[in-house]
């Protein structure tokens, strides 16, 4: 197995003993601990986001150029014995893949699994599966909680930064999602200036109606530099206070924690939480991070602002590769894990984002 060795590492990964829950706990060079894989099923999607897409220009995958089920789970198998226990099923659009339901309740089997959540843009989680609909499926199947994008309440806004007049669907879709029984629904909204930011007040209020977890996100270019410019960039930070014109000031809740680096605030007078993910103006962004990205075409990120993927493809379809292999390539990368993002080092995209998985 020579051939699918990586080039020697300057940087080291470190497995410490783990807590009773997992066999292994495994720490890149500067202590963080890898225990969360984001994991992209497909590269489509039914809508063309502007921060994703911005030209509706993309060159899909080939289908057999994109991990089989059975590929998915033999990854998602190699990083639990390495200590991953949690889950993110992204995209493209996750639920557009076929057959995603039961790949991800073969997910959920995997020893060491101890949570599973999916990110969509909610439009599809109405439309029939089986006896019910997407989301009674995804929750049957083991799913926990759903990240869903929405970044705008007004449907012609709405339309114009998805590309997709599918603001209704979306409601449709959330509608769903409760009705399944799904307690943890978190909505993300990326902000956006001269778009979304006199919508905030409304998404906060909208969050609280539905019982939702609210999170304003920056931009990040990450499809492309232009997606980001002075013109439309707006901070996490101008985010907030916007919303305390309205609210009065929030207060900070250093302790409450969700898989993810938001940094979450309360409303005083409705207990309400609110998150904010500032990947371009908080310095501290990266220190707790915990997780490894994999795309759908089968390469491993050790980080999202970065260049660096490793091919695991060539490795899962060779018939030589033992789980060894798997495991000590999959240590490789952690070796390689950055210490911070470079979104803020005149960073150029390579790839979409759609087509490394949100």
């Amino acid at each position: 197995m020579a051939e699918l060795r990586l080039a020697p590492a300057e940087q080291t990964f470190v497995i410490r003993p783990a807590p009773a829950h997992t066999d292994v706990l495994v720490e890149d060079p500067f202590g963080h601990r890898i225990s969360y894989l984001r994991v992209s099923v497909t590269d489509r999607c039914n809508e063309r986001c502007s921060y994703c897409m911005p030209d509706e220009v993309q060159t899909w995958a080939a289908r057999e150029d994109v991990l089989s089920d059975d590929e998915i789970v033999r990854m998602v198998a190699t990083g639990t014995r390495l200590g991953i226990s949690k889950l993110r099923i992204t995209g493209g659009e996750p639920l557009t893949r076929p057959g995603v339901v039961d790949l991800i309740a073969r997910l959920n089997a995997c020893h060491g699994i101890r949570q599973i959540g999916v990110s969509s843009n909610g439009t599809l989680l109405a439309r029939p599966h089986g006896t019910g609909t997407v989301a009674d499926g995804l929750r049957q199947a083991g799913v926990d909680a759903l990240n869903l994008s929405l970044d705008s309440l007004d449907r012609e806004a709405y339309a114009r930064t998805t590309g997709r007049d599918f603001l209704p669907q979306f409601l449709d879709g959330l509608r769903a999602a409760k009705e399944a029984g799904f307690t943890s629904i978190r909505l993300n909204c990326v902000l956006m200036r001269g778009t979304n930011e006199h919508e905030l007040w409304d998404l906060v209020e909208f969050a609280r109606a539905q019982d939702c977890l609210i999170r304003f996100i920056e931009l990040m270019p990450v499809s492309s530099r232009h997606v980001l410019t002075e013109d439309n960039f707006l901070s996490a930070g101008e985010a907030r206070r916007l919303l305390e014109f309205r609210l009065g000031p929030l207060t900070p809740l250093p302790d409450f924690k969700t898989n993810g680096p938001a940094t979450y605030f309360e409303v005083p007078a409705t207990g309400q939480r609110i998150g904010f993910i500032g990947a371009m103006t908080n310095l501290h962004f990266c220190e707790t991070c915990n997780k490894l990205r994999l795309t759908a075409d089968g390469k491993l990120r050790p980080c999202l602002g970065s260049h660096l993927e490793f091919d695991f493809r060539d490795a899962l379809r060779n018939p030589a590769t033992t789980e060894a292999d798997l495991e000590r390539l999959f240590l490789e990368v952690v070796a390689r894990k950055p210490k911070e993002h470079e979104f803020r080092d005149n960073y150029q995209p390579r790839r979409r984002m759609i087509a490394i998985g949100g």
